[in-house]
């Protein structure tokens, strides 16, 4: 009789945990890119490769756990935006701001990364997949002044040649800036 009770006690929490899981996943936002946070040693070279300083704004795009915008306030003095579609994402991020005493400076928003206002940013850093790299493109030379600089971890442009490429503890950075004549790079 124990055993029996066991068991259906077992098995109501087994469903109870399915139902919960299977609402939890139909209801997160579909992600067209994995989290995999930027290490440290990378952040600090994309953002010393972009030469930000207290003048830039920094739009993070994917912006995980902050870690890119804080340590462009912290470090260098910019203000700056972290975009990301997960609200987990977003709430991690707002606490290691608050952690790291820089949310006079920084601020995440949960939004899809294709309904971003891009045009305040003088720096834009990603760590995307290729294809939503080429579907960014377009948006960013529409949108960004030239002299913008965008940064890239592990993934390029296509067609637009970075103006410097960079390889830290095995990772490559890519930098470009958004020219006079958007027309460049907007084939393929």
């Amino acid at each position: 009789m124990r055993s029996i009770r066991h068991s259906l006690c077992t098995m109501v929490l087994t469903l109870f945990a399915t139902a919960a899981f299977a609402q939890t996943t139909t209801t997160a936002p579909k992600l067209d890119v994995p989290y995999v946070p930027t290490p440290q040693a990378v952040v600090d070279a994309m953002l010393k490769l972009a030469n930000v300083s207290s003048d830039d704004v920094v739009y993070d795009l994917g912006c995980g756990d902050g870690r890119i915008v804080i340590t462009a306030a912290k470090e260098h003095g910019a203000t700056g935006t972290g975009f990301d579609i997960n609200p987990e994402r977003i709430k991690e991020a707002n606490a290691n701001a608050k952690e790291a005493g820089v949310t006079d400076k920084v601020k995440f928003v949960e939004q899809n990364l294709f309904k971003v206002d891009y045009r305040p940013a003088s720096v834009v850093t990603l760590y995307l997949l290729p294809n939503v790299n080429m579907k960014l493109r377009p948006v960013l030379l529409e949108q960004l002044k030239p002299g913008t600089r965008i940064v890239s971890h592990a993934f390029d442009m296509g067609d637009w040649e970075p103006e410097e490429t960079m390889v830290v503890d095995g990772s490559t950075i890519y930098l470009w800036t958004v020219p006079e004549d958007k027309k460049i790079g907007k084939s393929r």
